[in-house]
This record gives C-alpha cells, structure tokens and sequence, in this order.
C-alpha cells in the first residue's frame, strides 16, 4: 500500500502520520509538499494535524486552497482513501469532503475530555476491524508489541502529550 503525508507550513504532526503509514503499518510512504501535485499510485492520502497557516482564522480555511488539495478532492471522488487527523480533519471539511461545520466551544475555551464515539459503519476500509464496544478500535489489524495501552479514564491523557483525537475517514 503506498501512502501520500500531505505537509502545510505549521503542520507539526506529518513525521507521526509518516512514521506510523510506513514504520507501524509497513506502507510505502512519501511526504508531499501541499504546492506539489500528487504522485500517481496513491492508495491513501493522510492529512496530518497541526497549524496550518497557523489557527487564526480558521484551521484549513486556509490549507484548502494549496494547490494539492484539489489533487485530494479528485482522488477521494475517485474512491482514493483519505484520512484527516487532528487539524487535518477541519481542513477536509473546509474543503467540502466532509459534510457539515465545525462550531466554536462554548466558553471559547480549550477542552479535553474523553468522548463516546460510535462506528456507524463498521463495513469501511478504516472501521472493518474496529468492535463493537463504543469506542473505535483497530487492535486487530496492528501488531501486538505496536499497540497503545488501553484507555484510561483520565481526561487529559491526549493533551499533556500533546496528542488529538479528531480524525476523519473519507472513503470512495
């Protein structure tokens, strides 16, 4: 499988997409610059977390214009995968790949705190190993000394090692 890591000035989290595509999962994977075009082959695009453009309008308002982003758009029409993590996740919806908008905090304050999730569908290239328990888990499908350690129930376990739980799942 041969993976594209999309790179934004501010992206901080591209090495980690990198690095788990290639070194975790085994994929042939590249960095591509967001002025760059997309190379041919791709079996799955990963749109990395951080600042793009920094986070002061609003994160992606920015990124969806690069020039790679309409490589993007076309390759998930045509049934590429494309998985959008932490700011990479706005920047896929401010991009029209994902329905709906992405609202303020009440408060307009940072929060960290665990949350249900639910897979919807189970029958997706990223949900097929996932169980049935309530929350996404994909414990099947990587190696047994790779996995992390099960959830614990305190609430900033992601945010002191500055680690996000947003992610989004396009697929064809």
């Amino acid at each position: 499988m041969t993976a594209a890591v999309l790179v934004f000035p501010g992206s901080n989290c591209d090495h980690d997409a990198y690095h788990a595509a290639k070194h975790v999962f085994g994929m042939d994977a590249r960095f591509v610059w967001h002025k760059d075009p997309l190379p041919e082959g791709l079996d799955l695009v990963i749109v990395p977390g951080g600042f793009s453009y920094g986070d002061y309008l609003r994160t992606g308002a920015i990124a969806r214009f690069s020039p790679v982003m309409q490589d993007v758009v076309r390759f998930a029409h045509d049934g590429g995968l494309v998985l959008g993590v932490c700011n990479g996740f706005q920047i896929l919806c401010e991009a029209g790949l994902l329905p709906g908008a992405l609202l303020r905090n009440r408060g307009l304050r940072f929060r960290c705190k665990s949350q249900h999730v639910r897979v919807e569908n189970a029958g997706t290239p990223f949900t097929n190993a996932s169980k049935p328990t309530g929350r996404w888990c994909c414990a099947t499908s990587m190696p047994a000394d790779k996995r992390p350690p099960p959830p614990t129930p305190t609430a900033h376990r992601g945010a002191s090692r500055g680690l996000s739980t947003s992610a989004a799942m396009c697929s064809g």
